[in-house]
């Protein structure tokens, strides 16, 4: 299901930056300050699958405390 409640704090296809390292599903790290795009989001937001562009298809579980929201999707 897709997460596009205005009011939620970020939801798909949001842009993204990451404010520490995290490690990618396979294993490369992403430094902090990386922007990507919210992918997925899990439970009630407490995690985001964020997917960057380098290494190409890079696919992190994120927590939320880590991101910071720099651009909206528009519906």
């Amino acid at each position: 299901m897709r997460r596009t409640d205005p009011s939620a704090p970020l939801q798909d296809l949001d842009d993204v930056r990451v404010l520490a390292s995290v490690v990618t599903l396979d294993g490369d790290t992403i430094p902090a300050g990386t922007e990507g795009a919210v992918v997925a989001v899990w439970g009630a937001g407490e995690t985001y699958e964020v997917e960057f562009s380098e290494p190409p298809g890079a696919l992190a579980t994120v927590d939320a405390a880590q991101l910071a929201r720099t651009g909206r999707a528009i519906p």
